[in-house]
């Protein structure tokens, strides 16, 4: 019931909408939100006129606004209390395999991970975090955040908008919603099985 996007909007609408999407892009506890689910429902509801009456407009900036700021947060916890971090055991909330995931994804992609760990849940929880404790250029993770944030958050509850004008998706919604969450994972899952498969051709 908590994580249901649905149930969110209706309860705390566009301020809830917002604390999620500021939680899960720089907040260590926030991994585990439904931010694509969210923002595609929040695009949905206002093409259909239900607890958000708002322009579509109005939302992406807001949507847009609060992702990045909460990846400088990210950020700049990752800048203050990287190395520690690292050296943190796990708990309820956090895992140190999030975090390696994460900082595996960075060493990869770079700069361009800012972006792209948009589209990958847990990912992008913990990407920034990495960026700040790699010290990276503050004015490149601000740009590439800017553009990954703007990307996102647009491009998400935009397309939930349009799709939400059809038929067949306001009658399937639930189904929709699985599948966006099956797709935003699956890259995960496919990382996992690949570092899975290279430990074991990994000579002991």
């Amino acid at each position: 019931m908590v994580l249901d996007p649905e149930w969110l909007i209706s309860t705390f609408g566009l301020i809830g909408i917002l604390a999620v999407v500021f939680a899960e892009s720089g907040l260590l506890i926030g991994f585990f939100l439904p931010g694509d689910s969210l923002l595609f429902t929040a695009g949905l509801l206002i093409a259909g006129g239900t607890y958000l009456h708002l322009p579509l407009w109005l939302m992406c900036l807001l949507v847009s606004v609060a992702a990045v700021a909460g990846d400088q947060t990210g950020y700049a916890f990752g800048r203050r209390f990287g190395p520690a971090l690292f050296r943190r055991p796990d708990s309820r909330l956090f895992k140190q395999e999030n975090l390696a995931r994460a900082r595996d994804f960075f060493r990869r992609y770079g700069a361009r991970s800012i972006v792209l760990a948009r589209f990958v849940p847990i990912v992008r929880t913990f990407t920034p975090v990495v960026a700040g404790a790699s010290h990276m250029r503050y004015r490149t993770f601000l740009t590439f955040n800017i553009v990954g944030g703007t990307l996102w958050g647009c491009g998400v509850t935009t397309l939930g908008y349009f799709l939400g004008q059809i038929a067949f998706v306001r009658d399937n919604v639930e189904f929709i919603l699985i599948g966006i969450v099956v797709v935003s994972v699956l890259p995960v899952v496919v990382e996992l099985l690949r570092g899975r498969r290279r430990s074991r051709r990994t000579p002991a």
